[in-house]
């Protein structure tokens, strides 16, 4: 196949999974509406109550039944329907990678990162899906990943160019990888913090029993699974960050640390995150305290992935979203203000 023709099938496979994604979605949808009139302990099959009629007791336990049964179906084919977007997601950074020449990774502007970061996010939930109990978090995974992929095609698309020759280095694929993983996990744990705190003013407001919020976790489950998860990414980070980012710059620009504004926020969100790990452990932070900062290091995690490229102009990073032109002043050095003296 040609460059243009993987170009092509890149774009169709985005397009693709996009309506697999909200197919997904609406699945997810159902299956929890399904669910919305029952009260959490019909939905798990305890008692209706004492004292009421018979026929009215039978009614409810067979209303209550179909509903399970639906919502069980809608479920399956909601994680169906999003595992099949995932495996499509890949086909269209495959193409994107296959589309280059030479071939390349698929990280060369914020669209194709993106678009690598948007796959990050449902791949890491499949696979943690089962192990921390989060089927309940699917649609707004699901409904977040559709929506960054909506942004994504309509405001940051790109052709696929190749890259500038700093990029070509092994380097890049580590360090990129594993950014872009602690970027996911990161964000899922940012998506439980702050359904820790909307859980949390429901009880205190004295929240009704059915709903969705009436199956999400208690927030002591939320608050120590987001820890969990913030456990799992800030090592990956650190290894992106202060190993192997480090490591490239080297490579790159003959520099370890440039104070160039992406490698400054990405020390930034370092930071915010040690010290959430650090209360947690030592100062006994939980609860609504530690979501706080979690949502602060989701902030500052984010503002690094795309805000440093929309308003910063000296970052040598923003070479990856920069035309020809910017390109070449940021790889040429400096004028000498000695020359002609």
């Amino acid at each position: 196949m040609s460059n243009a023709a993987w170009e092509s099938l890149s774009n169709q496979a985005v397009a693709a999974a996009g309506v697999v994604y909200f197919l997904a979605l609406l699945a997810h949808l159902v299956e929890w509406s399904a669910l919305r009139r029952l009260p959490v302990a019909q939905d798990a099959k305890q008692p209706v109550g004492a004292g009421a009629p018979a026929e009215s007791v039978v009614a409810a336990e067979d209303e209550s039944a179909s509903a399970r049964d639906r919502s069980a179906m809608f479920g399956r084919l909601g994680l169906l329907l999003t595992v099949l977007a995932c495996a499509i997601h890949f086909v269209a950074l495959l193409g994107r990678g296959l589309a280059a020449d030479p071939i390349r990774v698929p990280w060369g502007n914020m669209y194709e990162f993106t678009l690598s970061g948007t796959f990050f996010v449902t791949l890491i939930f499949l696979v943690a899906r089962q192990r921390l109990r989060l089927a309940w978090m699917a649609p707004i995974v699901v409904g977040t990943v559709l929506t960054l992929l909506m942004i994504d095609v309509i405001w940051l698309h790109e052709e696929v160019a190749p890259l500038t020759e700093a990029l070509y280095s092994p380097w890049l694929v580590i360090h990129v990888v594993s950014a872009v993983i602690a970027t996911a996990t990161f964000t899922l744990g940012g998506l439980l913090s702050v359904l820790y705190l909307v859980k949390e003013r429901q009880l205190g407001r004295g929240g009704g029993t059915t709903g969705y919020l009436a199956r999400v976790p208690a927030p002591a489950l939320l608050d120590r699974t987001a820890y969990r998860l913030h456990a799992f990414a800030f090592p990956v980070w650190t290894f992106a960050v202060l190993i192997t980012g480090p490591i490239w710059a080297h490579e790159a620009w003959s520099r370890y640390w440039n104070w160039d504004p992406k490698e400054v926020w990405a020390f930034i969100t370092w930071v915010v995150y040690a010290a959430y790990l650090h209360a947690r452990a030592t100062a006994g932070w939980k609860g609504r305290n530690a979501a706080y900062l979690a949502l602060l290091g989701t902030a500052t995690l984010w503002f690094n992935f795309i805000g440093i490229n929309f308003f910063s102009t000296s970052s040598q990073h923003s070479y990856a979203d920069a035309p020809p032109a910017v390109v070449q002043v940021l790889e040429s050095p400096p004028p000498d203000p000695l020359v002609g003296v």
